[in-house]
């Protein structure tokens, strides 16, 4: 494959071939991501509707989880990084000059202010927000099978209205973020992801972390589950995942090192950690990866 391709040629490395200027996916179990990065040539929007996916977008790295979503222009590079088992998300490309055929502002789309960084968003949304969007791309998927001289004004119809809700849930998210920001100057939340992310390998403990932000163990397992629904130790685990998979997708490494490298005090303690995390050994999920491949 090539290093930077177009969406329709990775469509088609699914088998999935574009005729029309648009393309809504099923949202079904996706079994083989490409292994190289991507040049988006559409305009894109995907939603997750369970588990979650690490992407590295334009050189930044995100995460996106269950009602999370990215919405992107063309141009965007995109790489898959790892996913966890239960991922799944909808999909929606469409080319720009077929969306903006019977509207005569050619700016409509930037009028909508989409990008929060250049080219894309990355965000998240509440049930309520993600479902009506998961809707929308449902009737738009029923839609694409009819047989009808209008279904491209009717596609073109349920897009912008989709693109709009895009619009609105950003902007929600938006205002929401700066009441966190401002009712919570300290911002423990963002600051102890932060922290995991840069400490992860090296400690492990809830208690490093609320010393780090000053505060008890107490306060800060109160605040991480207001925010997220989890423990400070789940969200910790996850991260320790989410770097395992990336490390074991590296044949060059062996199982020992990667052990190591983590932090583990021997490759049956990181074997255990892993297989109560995921279900199965470091070794049987470096052999799925191979299979995949």
């Amino acid at each position: 494959m090539k290093e930077y391709e177009s969406i329709v040629e990775t469509l088609l490395f699914y088998g999935v071939k574009v005729c029309e200027p648009y393309y809504i996916s099923t949202g079904k179990e996706i079994l083989k991501f490409p292994e190289r990065p991507f040049r988006m040539d559409f305009y894109a929007f995907c939603i997750c509707i369970s588990g979650y996916i690490d992407l590295e977008i334009d050189n930044k790295k995100f995460t996106v989880s269950q009602n999370g979503f990215l919405v992107s222009a063309p141009s965007t590079v995109v790489r898959f990084l790892s996913h966890s088992k239960n991922f799944r998300m909808k999909l929606l490309f469409f080319d720009k000059n077929f969306l903006l055929k019977n509207i005569s502002n050619p700016f409509f789309i930037e009028g909508l202010n989409l990008f929060s960084d250049s080219n894309f968003t990355v965000t998240s949304s509440d049930k309520e927000q993600s479902t009506r969007l998961i809707l929308l791309l449902q009737y738009l998927e029923q839609q694409t099978e009819r047989k009808n001289h209008r279904l491209k004004d009717v596609i073109r119809t349920i897009i912008i209205n989709l693109l709009l809700e895009i619009s609105i849930v950003i902007e929600t998210e938006n205002k929401q973020s700066i009441k966190n920001a401002l009712s919570d100057p300290n911002n423990i939340y963002q600051k102890f992801k932060n922290l995991v992310q840069e400490n992860v390998l090296s400690h492990r403990g809830v208690q490093f972390y609320a010393e780090k932000l000053y505060i008890s163990n107490k306060h800060l397992i109160e605040i991480i589950k207001k925010h997220s629904g989890k423990t400070p130790h789940v969200m910790i685990d996850e991260t320790l995942i989410k770097i395992t998979y990336v490390l074991l997708g590296n044949p060059e490494k062996t199982i020992s090192e990667i052990a190591f490298e983590l932090g583990f005090s021997s490759t049956s303690a990181f074997g255990r950690f892993f297989k109560k995390q995921v279900g199965i050994s470091p070794q049987e999920f470096r052999n799925q990866l191979a299979i995949k491949k």
